[in-house]
């Protein structure tokens, strides 16, 4: 219930914590961690915001986008940033095959020259077959989304780094063509299910 009353109203602190912190008169400092207070503020030049609403948005968003600093002075977004923040995203060692959702308009660049961050940081992947589905549904065409299947295991071992926010995903600076199968298209889920 909370997710959908402030749906509108995270997106926006998404957008301020990630790509736009000076629309709402706020700086990030190296971490990505803005000023609770400031924060609030700030997205009160456009939208209603109290520190109660802000603590539920970040207890109940369903992807864990946000993290509170342990005295709840600070917040930031645990990824997605195209503002240059070190997150402090963990190195890990990934699993064997990770994924990466998208849409068909852009796989002949992707087949050519590798899965790129684009405007943001780093590449998202997942390590689930259908939260990719479901981020590839988001781009593009949102009926017919295309999954990469990611070799992160064999990428890994010839010495390219991988990171996990604190959220859960992955990520990477650059997934060349060579480590990507394409997993092809999915028509419609429903028609697959019944079909």
């Amino acid at each position: 219930m909370s997710r959908e009353k402030y749906a509108s109203l995270s997106k926006f602190i998404s957008l301020i914590l990630r790509h736009q912190p000076e629309i709402a008169g706020i700086t990030l400092d190296a971490n990505g961690w803005a000023n609770v207070d400031d924060l609030i503020e700030g997205v009160n030049r456009a939208r209603r915001l109290d520190i109660d609403i802000l603590r539920e948005i970040v207890a109940t968003d369903g992807k864990g986008r946000y993290s509170l600093s342990e005295d709840g002075t600070k917040i930031r977004a645990n990824q997605g940033h195209s503002v240059d923040v070190d997150a402090e995203l963990e190195e890990l060692e990934p699993p064997e095959i990770l994924y990466h959702g998208t849409c068909m308009e852009v796989t002949d660049s992707i087949n050519a020259e590798g899965l790129k961050p684009m405007t943001r940081l780093y590449v998202h992947l997942s390590d689930d077959y259908g939260q990719a589905m479901k981020n590839g549904r988001r781009k593009g065409d949102h009926k017919h989304p295309v999954v990469y299947r990611v070799k992160a295991g064999e990428m890994f071992r010839d010495g390219h780094k991988f990171y996990r926010s604190a959220n859960g995903v992955w990520q990477a600076k650059f997934i060349p063509p060579q480590y990507l199968e394409q997993q092809g298209q999915q028509r419609n889920a429903e028609q697959e299910y019944h079909g």
